[in-house]
């Protein structure tokens, strides 16, 4: 249990929600300022912003890779944004089918707040779902591939 509830995992999942919400505000943002007719473009944007926070604070927190050397750089952040890059491949595509295959856009999820109720849209819906692979799927990369520890970054800064 140790192994897999460490300071690694919480600083990880912390950041992680943390890039959730700023993806997801970008996200909601987006859609309401040019409805769902834009949803896969919208979604693009919100990625890119989350991806930029959630390099540099993977980096800087979660797997304290602390060089700035551009022979680290050169191969963290190709590596890192080609794994997200394709985690967001897959969360375009679920996108996609959720909206013009399943048509979830016309399911909504009624929550009774207090004396008042929330409405959560299908398509949001769909994104929470997806996002929740998509993490982790960036976990397992930034882990194994990325951040690992005994790379290039830490043989360099020894």
């Amino acid at each position: 249990m140790k192994k897999i509830i460490n300071r690694e995992t919480i600083l990880y999942l912390v950041f992680g929600v943390l890039t959730t919400l700023v993806n997801y505000a970008v996200f909601w943002v987006g859609i309401r300022l040019f409805t769902d007719k834009y949803t896969l473009l919208i979604n693009a944007a919100a990625f890119v912003v989350a991806a930029a926070f959630a390099y540099v604070t993977n980096k800087l927190f979660v797997f304290e890779s602390k060089s700035w050397r551009f022979s680290v750089l050169k191969k963290e952040i190709p590596a890192f944004f080609a794994a997200r890059i394709f985690s967001f491949g897959l969360e375009e595509l679920g996108l996609w089918l959720s909206k013009d295959v399943l048509r979830v856009g016309r399911y909504a999820l009624v929550l009774p707040v207090g004396s008042r109720s929330f409405s959560v849209g299908g398509i949001m819906i769909a994104k929470i779902i997806l996002s929740v692979v998509v993490v982790l799927l960036n976990y397992v990369f930034s882990k194994l591939v990325i951040f690992k520890k005994g790379g290039e970054a830490e043989k360099q800064e020894k």
